[in-house]
């Protein structure tokens, strides 16, 4: 169990910032701060669950979706930086409730809260952190934006259910694991593109097209982050290789390999969904590259990457909406 994030990835994070949020440094350093204070509570272990968490690294993309959103949309007023945190917090908290049911071991890097303080902690912790978001919407005195983002909060709820639903079923189709990312993932990178949006007091057809953007590149970061489980480094992933299929999670390259493989390809694909565990990795692997589902998973992420694209047609140029597109590129080109 590592205490730190790797070279690789701390050398990949350095690379990600300079690339897509230079234009943005200042606010992001703005909302770090924002997160510093608002980490604050007199109970020790809150305190420190919550730091460990927060400041354990990742890309931090959501908050800086509401920046980046907000500039494109012509606003500069400090509630940009609230907005974002309260994301952050909201998005963090799903971390900790992710990994205890889960049962991670390792997240970015580094061990997971729960398999340092226990998984009583990180439950409470997660609470604490989505009551904290809420307490900071108020201080954005907009009723539009808590609307979303409680809408937000609890659709990624369901979302959460319906993955463990889906959880050790190998009839899951990729409409239903489609609706779960779209659910889990895709909602909140939806609601900091919309937030971002409102807080610009633009209007609701741009306001819906921002949230299309945040939306479709939400559902292809998921995917993308799903094809790595299978292709990438547990150095530049910070997490092990395998762990949707040790959980038994039937994710976009599974049922793809099941759909298009052979029949003993797909029975070893059925058999590891269905059971979970490790054991049966290399089968999985060697079925996967056969049908070239990690290639058909890009692809679909790419088309969403595209549709997120093409959400920003109508929005007027500036160096905000170019971020935005580079952001929409980063999400699919990414191998961490």
């Amino acid at each position: 169990m590592t205490s730190a994030p790797t070279p690789s990835q701390t050398l990949q994070q350095a690379q990600l910032a300079n690339r897509l949020f230079g234009l943005i440094a200042a606010d992001m350093s703005a909302v770090d701060a924002v997160i510093r204070a608002r980490l604050h509570s007199e109970v020790a272990l809150v305190r420190q669950v919550a730091e460990y968490i927060i400041h354990s690294g990742g890309k931090r993309l959501r908050p800086a979706l509401v920046l980046l959103a907000a500039g494109a949309c012509g606003f500069d007023g400090k509630e940009k930086h609230e907005l974002a945190a309260v994301i952050e917090f909201i998005h963090t908290a799903t971390l900790l409730h992710d990994d205890v049911v889960d049962e991670s071991e390792l997240r970015r890097g580094r061990g997971t809260a729960n398999a340092l303080f226990g998984n009583a902690a990180s439950v409470l912790v997660g609470d604490f952190l989505y009551s904290r978001a809420f307490q900071m919407m108020v201080s954005v005195d907009s009723m539009r934006i808590m609307q979303v983002l409680s809408d937000a909060t609890n659709i990624i709820a369901e979302g959460e259910v319906l993955q463990l639903m889906n959880c050790h079923d190998a009839d899951v189709d990729e409409t239903r694991y489609l609706q779960v990312i779209r659910y889990k993932t895709a909602k909140l990178f939806e609601a900091a593109a919309q937030t971002g949006a409102i807080l610009g007091r633009v209007d609701a057809q741009t306001e819906r097209n921002l949230a299309a953007y945040g939306m479709h590149l939400g559902t292809a970061f998921q995917i993308v982050d799903d094809v790595l489980d299978y292709s990438g480094s547990e150095a530049d992933t910070g997490k092990h290789l395998g762990d949707d299929l040790a959980e038994g999670k039937p994710t976009l390259p599974l049922i793809y390999a099941m759909r298009d493989g052979a029949p003993e390809e797909a029975d070893a694909v059925r058999q590891a969904i269905e059971h979970g565990g490790r054991d049966s990795f290399p089968a999985v692997l060697k079925a996967i590259k056969n049908t070239g589902a990690l290639e058909h998973a890009r692809q679909c992420a790419t088309a969403e990457a595209a549709l997120a694209r093409a959400a920003l047609d109508g929005l007027g140029a500036s160096q905000y909406r170019d971020s935005l597109l580079e952001l929409a590129a980063f999400a699919v080109e990414r191998n961490f």
